[in-house]
């Protein structure tokens, strides 16, 4: 079963930032003219070293639950994110709504270990819903 992939319009991943500069220091937006394409989902690069590297492993740089706030997804939901609102904790990337209706990120901290359990089991579920915002 395939899963959902939070992507733009254009299909582009993560807003257009690049995934394997999560690892390296902070994020930075990707260049639309250094892309590579994942199960349907566009990704775009700063360097064409990060886009070497993603292509060799997309598993290790793509981020968790498609890209969909990792806190939302442990509630059954699928919510999109503020791309500089992460964290990597075990070589995993993980993204945060930060909107209007506050930073989730936090919420996470507290307890990541019984998020990370619930997302975990709500992403291998499968039937996420899309709430009204």
């Amino acid at each position: 079963m395939s899963r959902p992939i939070n992507l733009t319009e254009q299909n582009v991943a993560i807003n257009g930032y690049d995934p394997v500069s999560y690892f390296a220091a902070h994020p930075v937006p990707g260049s639309s003219d250094i892309t590579s394409t994942q199960d349907g989902a566009t990704y775009y690069f700063a360097t064409t070293e990060n886009k070497t590297k993603f292509e060799a492993n997309p598993e290790a740089y793509s981020p968790q639950y498609g890209g969909f706030c990792a806190v939302a997804v442990s509630e059954g939901k699928l919510v999109p994110v503020d791309p500089e609102t992460y964290l990597v904790t075990d070589d995993k990337l993980y993204l945060f709504y930060n909107g209007e209706h506050g930073n989730t990120k936090p919420q996470w901290e507290a307890d990541a270990a019984t998020m990370k359990s619930n997302a975990d089991a709500a992403w291998a579920k499968g039937d996420l819903i899309v709430p009204e915002m």
